[in-house]
């Protein structure tokens, strides 16, 4: 689960450590922190899932949670090759999570993994008709 449907004082310090209070199991809020220069990259501009110390290469660093659906967005201007700074925008929900109180990194993209599963899904049932 996203973290953010299941946790309270959602913060970010010093540009890139993010800390909140999370739900454990029964229903108990935990301090939790992750930091996020462990799990994102500045890959020319743009934010990527898997790298490192995006931080490092970043100015106007701010979090929020924007929108109806209430997304947990990250926003910077990231530091091009060319020097320049470019607007970029990554949404914590896709690979940030809680689990039982803790912040986990999740390397599967579950976007992903249900687009392959309908897909597979769709090409069984055509087969078997």
């Amino acid at each position: 689960m996203s973290f953010h449907a299941s946790s309270e004082d959602i913060r970010l310090e010093d540009g890139h450590i993010l800390k909140a209070r999370l739900r454990d199991a029964d229903g108990n809020y935990k301090d939790a922190e992750i930091d996020l220069n462990n799990f994102i990259g500045n890959d020319d501009g743009r934010f990527q899932w898997g790298g490192e110390n995006f931080s490092e290469s970043a100015e106007d660093i701010h979090f929020g949670i924007e929108g109806g659906a209430s997304v947990p967005v990250l926003r910077a201007r990231l530091r091009r090759v060319d020097g320049e700074f470019s607007d970029a925008d990554i949404n914590l929900g896709e690979r940030v999570e809680n689990q039982d109180g803790e912040f986990i990194f999740s390397k599967q993209d579950i976007t992903l993994l249900l687009h392959l599963g309908l897909a597979l899904l769709q090409a069984y049932d055509t087969n078997n008709i």
